[in-house]
């Protein structure tokens, strides 16, 4: 039989593991820590029987993502949960940016602004499957629905300050630049608006969900996949170089390209090994959760509603922390994002008491102290929230990458989002995740298309070792 090692076990290495062992391959996954999951890992941390998410909380694109359709893991017993409103951007006038599933919802948020918004993201939504399953796969290759895809490529190749002009509102417009931050990058460079508009979309197409009983489901779901079909996974298993595994005749690496050059040593072609070391990791996230009496009293009534909130005031404020932070300045208030996961899935409170997920964009690498910065943007927009605080557990940007190696510097999507990058990951190539190495291929959120729980990087990166192997996907 075929043997298949890979080494990490986030959604994509254990993507990449279901499809080999789909298609009768031998797969054993190793990880290094003493649990599955990589972004994807919860568990309790300051309140017993509170559940918090340790990176990844929100879940549009793993909603959509062809393989995990593929895989039907809901079947399993995986459960996307919806929120009455999916997002929403407060201003300190008490007013805010809303966006819902629903559009029509939305255009009703949005006012005077709410017919422009559906103008722009409403063709794309109703043909979002098709355009994720070509979004998804990497650039250098003929798209299945050209029409689609060229759509939402001439908006994504427009700097996120420049798309901003399509709405009137500061409501609006603040709104657009909190889901463009998601980039992790300055929002004046071109394809800035690449990122916001995806997950816009995925957004009005499958909802800004949550997975039941915390992120860690989606991860236990591929693994008892992978258990279905013979596969086994390995944890405490630390793989620093070649001479940790046993032969295999193909190899899935879902690490960092740093760390893959580390791994695969001598063995890496020298043009792909000075690529991976070159390769340019983004701004970091300082994490804070909350553990909370009550629901956090925001000014903003849609707030109470929302799945995610994001702070960072107006479209002006955005862009400008944001720009700080791309040039390694800490703001005064940094751009943060607020998950109330539990509104959704109650599940994971206990009686009145919850768990609030919330995290800042920092410099890379930045070891100063954010939680008081946190604290102090969500007491902005809702008065009272410090009274509410029964515990606290902070993972800092240096901590990020100790928790996960991946995480370099703080730098939870896989790398910056420059215009080359977002294209072109981890380096130019027709077969990006194909390393030079004969069966060796990287997996990680570092290969297109990027970051998130869809498992689309491993997915890829494992049909290309099927096809290499003559079997059929």
């Amino acid at each position: 039989m075929t043997s298949a090692i890979v080494v990490g076990s986030g959604p994509n290495g254990l993507a990449a593991a279901a499809r080999l062992a789909r298609a009768g391959l031998e797969v054993t996954v190793l990880e290094a820590a003493d649990t599955i999951g990589g972004g994807t890992r919860s568990s309790e941390m300051i309140v017993d029987g509170l559940l918090h998410d340790h990176c990844s909380a929100v879940h549009p694109l793993a909603a959509g993502s062809p393989f995990l359709t593929e895989l039907k893991l809901e079947s399993g017993g995986l459960r996307w949960l919806q929120p009455e409103v999916d997002c929403a951007h407060p201003l300190d006038d008490g007013s805010a940016g809303v966006f819902c599933r629903s559009i029509q919802r939305t255009v009703e948020a949005l006012g005077s602004d709410g017919q422009r918004w559906r103008r722009v993201f409403e063709p794309m939504a109703t043909h979002f499957d098709a355009l994720f399953a070509d979004a998804s796969q990497p650039v250098l290759r003929v798209p299945r629905h050209p029409l689609t895809l060229a759509r939402f490529g001439a908006g994504a190749m427009l700097p996120a300050t420049t798309l901003a002009w399509k709405w009137k509102t500061e409501e609006a417009k603040a709104l657009w630049a909190g889901v463009a931050a998601h980039a992790f990058s300055r929002l004046d460079r071109p394809m800035t608006s690449a990122v916001g508009l995806m997950l816009i979309v995925a957004a009005h197409a499958k909802g800004w969900v949550v997975a039941e009983g915390g992120s860690q489901a989606i991860a236990d779901a591929l693994a008892a996949d992978l258990a279905r079909h013979g596969g086994t996974i390995e944890t405490g298993v630390r793989v620093t170089s070649l001479d940790d595994l046993p032969p295999s005749d193909v190899l899935m690496l879902d690490v960092s390209p740093s760390i893959a050059a580390d791994i695969l040593g001598d063995q890496l072609p020298d043009r792909v090994a000075r690529s991976y070391r070159k390769f340019r990791h983004g701004p970091g996230a300082f994490k804070v959760d909350f553990a909370i009496e009550g629901d956090v009293p925001w000014t903003a009534p849609a707030a109470r509603q929302a799945g995610t909130v994001h702070l960072g005031g107006s479209l002006d404020e955005v862009v400008a922390n944001e720009e700080a932070v791309s040039r390694g300045a800490m703001p005064e208030r940094p751009f943060t994002l607020v998950g109330q996961q539990y509104l959704a899935d109650p599940t994971r409170s206990v009686g009145n008491s919850h768990p609030l997920w919330t995290y800042a964009h920092v410099p890379n690498g930045y070891s100063g102290d954010a939680t008081e910065a946190i604290t102090a943007q969500i007491e902005r927009f809702a008065p009272g929230f410090r009274e509410r605080i029964i515990g606290t557990a902070v993972r800092s940007a240096t901590e990020m990458s100790v928790y996960n190696p991946n995480y370099v510097g703080g730098d939870i999507i896989g790398g910056a989002s420059s215009l080359t990058q977002l294209l072109f990951r981890p380096r130019f190539a027709v077969d990006p995740y194909f390393t030079g190495v004969p069966g060796t291929y990287l997996c990680s959120a570092s290969t297109p298309p990027g970051a998130g729980a869809h498992g689309m990087c491993g997915a890829n990166a494992a049909a290309r070792a099927l096809a290499r192997l003559g079997a059929v996907v």
